[in-house]
């Protein structure tokens, strides 16, 4: 398959996104061709892309790097009022294309029957699609309206990079409420659990593996470690909707070779949390429990995302999605974490932060895996619904 590239504009401005009725899949299709996997990301040719879009449809525009080419999109359009914008946000980078060999062209858009196939396709650059041909075709309506701000980030994939800058930066101004367009299939999740990535680290003496009483065996330690998680207990046993935290050992790692005595070893721990954890006290009681052999070192985190399901905001897009779904959503929360932890810390301001919900055209299913596909059906259905919301919060 190709490696991708950088997309011919085919939607070059706002009128044409609005006459067009496959808007939506042609962006899609547009975004597709830009290689942005992570590592090592790119994003800079997709972000600008899509910065000119918003830009010729009267959009205030921003570009942000947490490094060379790393490039997240802020653009804004309407505000001035009390009430604040609404924010609809995604990620542009993708995962790699992974070992198992790919029956479709992972850049080029390609498409069969509903399924609209390539890298991102469904996580998530489907569901950015949707909210800018949204946003493009309201924005004459937006201008003295509260307003849509789309933050599109760069670096999601690997530790929510470009969301943690925009927020530890304050590059985030005012939102009332968020919409993560994630892979969802169009099903509104009123949060997710944290995520948590932990190193632990032993160290030894090496020494001949015919004399090990010479030497102090690093993986033994490890092994010490690893035995201490079967007494692990979490703070908080269980949440209303998220359910249980969960621990995994994902990796382990040690040693020279076979005759040497191991002087390092290593394991990395994968934590998902729920609200009352404490992420701090966490690591405490790692390091207590596994004792001083134990180095603990934080590698990614991001916090749990949740909005009560009594929102006012959330039953309104409950009703809504109602008419897509065909039943009304009851609250459920999503298995995989997301950038919205970290925008809504940015737009708190010193408060609890605005609600928000994970909802997006993408197949939850689809994330991640090989012939990666969209259903083009819940494309076309989350460009309306996400145009519902917009209209909701702006009154217009």
């Amino acid at each position: 398959m190709n490696s991708g590239g950088v997309a011919d504009a085919t939607l070059p401005n706002m009128s044409l996104a609005i006459a067009n009725p496959n808007a939506a899949l042609e962006l899609t299709r547009e975004l597709l061709r830009f290689n942005t996997i992570n590592p090592p990301g790119a994003e800079r040719a997709c972000a600008r892309h899509l910065g000119k879009l918003l830009e010729d449809a009267g959009f205030k525009v921003s570009y942000h790097e947490f490094a060379d080419a790393r490039t997240s999109v802020i653009a804004e359009i309407g505000g001035g009022t009390d009430k604040p914008p609404i924010c609809f946000t995604g990620h542009i980078d993708t995962v790699p294309l992974g070992a198992a060999p790919w029956t479709k062209d992972a850049f080029a858009g390609e498409t069969a029957g509903d399924k609209l196939y390539g890298r991102g396709s469904s996580d998530m650059k489907s569901g950015i699609a949707a909210a800018v041909i949204a946003a493009l075709r309201l924005a004459p309506k937006l201008a003295r309206s509260p307003g849509v701000v789309l933050v599109l980030t760069a670096g999601e994939e690997v530790g929510c990079e470009g969301a943690k800058f925009l927020a530890n930066e304050n590059l985030l101004d005012r939102a009332g409420a968020i919409v993560i367009a994630e892979p969802t299939d169009n099903y509104p999740y009123v949060g997710h659990k944290g995520l948590i990535w932990f190193e632990v680290e032993t160290q030894g003496k090496t020494a001949h593996g015919s004399m090990p009483d010479k030497g102090d065996n690093a993986i033994l330690k490890l092994a010490r470690c690893i035995g201490c998680m079967s007494q692990f207990k979490f703070s908080v046993d269980r949440h209303e909707v998220m359910g249980e935290p969960t621990y995994n050992v994902g990796t382990i790692a040690g040693g020279l070779n076979t005759n040497s005595v191991p002087d390092s070893a290593r394991m990395t721990l994968d934590m998902r949390t729920v609200p009352g954890i404490d992420h701090n006290a966490l690591r405490e009681s790692l390091k207590a429990l596994m004792g001083p052999d134990a180095n603990i070192r934080r590698i990614v985190e991001t916090p749990p995302l949740f909005t009560e399901p009594d929102n006012e905001w959330v039953q309104r897009v409950f009703d809504m999605s109602q008419d897509y779904l065909g039943t009304r959503p009851t609250p459920k929360t999503i298995m995989f974490s997301t950038d919205g932890a970290d925008l809504k810390r940015g737009y708190a301001k010193g408060n609890d932060g605005p609600p928000a919900l994970i909802l997006g055209p993408g197949e939850a299913s689809q994330a991640h895996q090989t012939d990666e596909w969209c259903s083009l059906h819940r494309l076309e259905q989350s460009v309306d619904l996400f145009e519902r919301i917009m209209k909701d919060w702006c009154g217009v």
